[in-house]
């Protein structure tokens, strides 16, 4: 991951594609994703195995309801439809949001945004935007890292980062959203002395930094699609191997070294 400032030649560039290693070019501690080299180091197994959960209407269950117990800590209800548990997932958070505006004295009404004029929205709903913005540049760079398609989503489908927002949002409520209203909060009380959305994005710079989420988020990946219950791809006759052996496997499960 190289962050603001770091340089990189072009011949570096170039060794790192031909070996397989992955190289993103990302805000401070991940918080952003501007580009991406050679996502999963060259490797096709994990994304097979992801297209393949996602076809399969039971498998996409399965992983569904593993996602809901992760991040409400309890059993999905039993006989819901991915719709169903959609809603039932909608309600819940809504519900924090409320608790946490009133935790943090900050007027709040809805979630309302406009994707095209940051200054529509009011306070509350630009910090937890600025927050889930850096929430999903660093989940996007562990998803590329681990060699799976940011596309293929569970719960949510049909955008460009389906399977990101499927992941983030397992960290979401326990991360960003309470740094957003809180800072929401000192800026209703007169207590900030910065942009809000700002201070957002440095808040969970810091807070991606002291707690290691990167390396958090790859092995929750590969927990949840292993609730699919298929089995993971061999990788196809012919594959090119690392380029060289370097003993112990180093770097995260989605390259080649």
């Amino acid at each position: 991951m190289l962050e603001p400032g770091a340089r990189i030649s072009h011949a570096a560039v170039a060794l790192a594609a031909r070996v397989g290693t992955l190289l993103t070019w990302v805000g401070e501690a991940g918080v952003r994703l501007y580009s991406a080299g050679q996502p999963g180091g060259a490797r096709s197994d994990k994304l097979l195995w992801q297209a393949s959960i996602a076809l399969d209407p039971d498998a996409r269950l399965r992983v569904v309801r593993k996602m809901f117990q992760i991040r409400f800590q309890e059993e999905a209800p039993s006989r819901r439809s991915i719709e169903q548990l959609r809603g039932i997932e909608g309600a819940r958070v809504r519900a924090t949001y409320e608790l946490l505006a009133q935790q943090h004295g900050v007027k709040w009404t809805r979630r309302s945004y406009n994707p095209s004029d940051w200054e529509w929205g009011d306070i509350p709903n630009r910090c937890l935007s600025a927050a889930t913005a850096c929430l999903h540049g660093l989940t996007e760079a562990a998803v590329l890292a681990a060699g799976y398609a940011p596309a293929i989503g569970f719960l949510h489908t049909g955008k460009p980062l389906s399977f990101v927002y499927d992941i983030a949002d397992l960290w979401k409520l326990e991360t960003v959203v309470p740094e957003a209203f809180r800072i929401a909060g000192q800026a209703a009380n007169g207590k900030l002395d910065m942009v809000p959305d700002r201070a957002v994005r440095l808040a969970c710079r810091d807070s991606f930094r002291k707690t290691g989420l990167l390396s958090k988020i790859i092995p929750q990946i590969e927990e949840v699609l292993t609730a699919g219950d298929l089995p993971v791809p061999l990788p196809p006759d012919g594959t090119v191997g690392p380029a060289f052996e370097d003993g112990d496997k180093s770097g995260d499960d989605g390259h080649r070294s």
